[in-house]
């Protein structure tokens, strides 16, 4: 056998062995062989897994990887990466005992029912299945926890309040189209009801309780290097990209001051002086404050997502940008449990589905329960010029263009690339995307100054995440402190910054370091040149965002190159 089939068979078998071990996730990728069942939380179990990691970790270690073709080498990185980052989350992170998030099956029932892969029947005949573990898995997960963050906590209770409504009412829906399943998810689904309350039950009196405190959140100065480390695939000083991150607030403040000041001089007939300071941030929350004024309303909220969709692709089409494909996409009203953090986020289709199914981009409505004020900064924070960029970062010509792209690679005859493609570089990707339909003057509602201002502001808050993860979990950082940073230097709405998803660690650090992958580490800006080869570049770096980061940025470097030679020849 040669090494490479050697290498390719002992891929199969650990993607096998992950997805019996997590069969949501395996469910999430598209592999339905176990969506019958629910990750076993036990001790035994997650030791088992970690011994088995032991195992696969030694395997690869005997495969001579000089002996493997490139791809392959690739894929035996990420291997490695993803066999070392487990290793680290049961012997160092250990969130499985004070993280109770982990524990909701929520997400894995959803699965089965937001997606056609299967006809209705046999994914609810999966769904009892899950419903019939419910009861044993938050029995398992309640003795592996101890003390725990107040704020999980709190988000663990709202999150089991969401998914007892998606069992109580959800599975109803469902049964209406097949009610031959009735009686089956009669049977299991009362208990798991039971099960799920009991365990919100439990979580509400830890957290009235307090008894002993509440464990701290924060990762600590070395387990948050190493996460960052893992996350990024690649050796990564944490002090270093701080300072870089905080450089670039500075840089991307005097950005955002020049255009707002540039906007308000064509607004009021001149055109002032460079203005830095507190009266920069004036300036700038001026124009901002008046584009905030341009709100949507949640009746028209999709459809306005809709009309964007199409002028995007539009846009990128007609700039030739990149390749668009015509994958089916739907706008979807969000699903309640999910809504008030962001208007939009793009739902994809597991890479491994063995038919094709539709991306969703998920659009929020306000939750029912908001006051009127809440309504009000949500929509001053999500304006229409906000919400052009975010359908540029979520869809087009971000998530949902690039995941087409890379379901479109062939280059390994191994799955682990889908299997384990890296959720940072594919934010990186649509922040990237921001900046390219901004610098092209994309515009929006009329004017690509707004859209450019809205771009910036999104960069002001991708950077200052990435501060608020290194500060926060490193040096202390208080909330007071992460408040005032997002709602000054970021010019963020009360409620976001209240509200903000914390990401994990390194997400924010990625997104930021993606400017990299361009030579000299900044945009190749200016409209597309007539001679330019149409969107070859691109499309190969779109593909490559599944990867191990170091090499995806090794080889986007390669193209980008390769792309400036060929249309320096075009145009010789």
């Amino acid at each position: 056998m040669s090494t490479d089939a050697e290498f390719a068979q002992l891929a199969r078998e650990y993607l096998d062995d992950r997805a019996e071990r997590h069969p949501d996730a395996a469910t999430g990728l598209g592999d339905h062989r176990f969506d019958a069942r629910l990750p076993d939380p036990s001790a035994q179990a997650l030791a088992a897994e970690r011994s088995a990691l032991d195992g696969w970790a030694a395997r690869l270690g005997a495969i001579d990887r000089g002996d493997l073709s490139a791809e392959h080498q690739a894929d035996a990185a990420m291997m490695a990466d993803g066999v070392a980052r487990r290793v680290f989350e049961l012997d160092e992170l250990r969130e499985h005992t004070w993280n109770p998030l982990l524990a909701n099956p929520g997400k894995a029932i959803y699965q089965l029912l937001a997606r056609d892969f299967a006809p209705l029947p046999e994914r609810l005949g999966s769904v009892a299945g899950r419903l019939a573990e419910v009861p044993a898995a938050l029995a398992g997960a309640r003795k592996q926890l101890g003390r725990m963050p107040r704020v999980h906590l709190e988000t663990a209770i709202g999150q089991f309040d969401g998914t007892i409504a998606l069992v109580s009412n959800q599975i109803d829906a469902a049964l209406e189209d097949a009610p031959q399943c009735a009686a089956r998810l009669g049977q299991v689904r009362p208990a798991a009801l039971e099960a799920l309350a009991e365990h919100r039950a439990w979580l509400s009196a830890r957290l009235a309780d307090g008894n002993g405190g509440f464990a701290d959140p924060r990762l600590g100065p070395e387990r948050f290097a190493r996460k960052l480390s893992l996350t990024l695939s690649a050796a990564a000083d944490a002090d270093a990209i701080l300072a870089r991150a905080e450089a670039d607030l500075d840089r991307v403040s005097e950005q955002i001051t020049e255009l707002a000041v540039h906007i308000t001089g064509h607004i009021t007939g001149h055109i002032t002086g460079q203005i830095a300071g507190p009266a920069g941030l004036g300036v700038v929350r001026q124009v901002l404050d008046r584009l905030a004024g341009d709100t949507p309303a949640d009746a028209t909220i999709l459809e306005f997502c809709r009309d964007a969709l199409a002028a995007q692709t539009a846009f990128v089409t007609d700039r030739r940008l990149i390749t668009v494909y015509d994958d089916p996409i739907e706008l979807i009203p969000m699903p309640e449990i999910d809504r008030g953090v962001a208007v939009a986020y793009c739902d994809s289709p597991g890479p491994l589905e063995p038919v094709p199914q539709p991306t969703f981009i998920a659009v929020s409505p306000t939750p029912a329960d908001w006051p009127p004020e809440r309504v009000a900064s949500f929509y001053r924070e999500y304006n229409r010029h906000m919400v052009h960029d975010l359908m540029v970062h979520e869809a087009m010509p971000g998530h949902y263009l690039q995941l087409q792209h890379s379901r479109r690679f062939t280059g390994s005859d191994t799955a682990i690339r889908a299997a384990l493609r890296s959720g940072a570089f594919t934010e990186g990707w649509a922040v990237y995307a921001e900046r390219v339909m901004a610098e092209q003057e994309y515009p929006g509602e009329g004017d690509p100054r707004a859209v450019r201002m809205q771009q910036l502001k999104m960069q002001l808050r991708m950077i200052i995440n990435a501060i608020l993860d290194a500060r926060i979990h490193a040096h202390g950082m208080t909330e007071a402190e992460a408040m005032a940073l997002m709602a000054d230097r970021g010019h963020q709405e009360e409620g976001e910054a209240a509200g903000k998803a914390h990401l994990g660690p390194a997400v924010h650090v990625l997104r930021r370091l993606l400017r990299d992958l361009r030579p000299g580490g900044r945009p190749q800006s200016g409209r597309p040149r007539p001679d330019r080869p149409a969107a070859a570049r691109p499309d190969a770096g779109a593909r490559l965002a599944a990867g191990p980061a170091a090499a995806r940025a090794d080889r986007v470097r390669k193209n980008i190159r390769s792309a400036r030679d060929q249309a320096s020849e075009v145009s010789r």
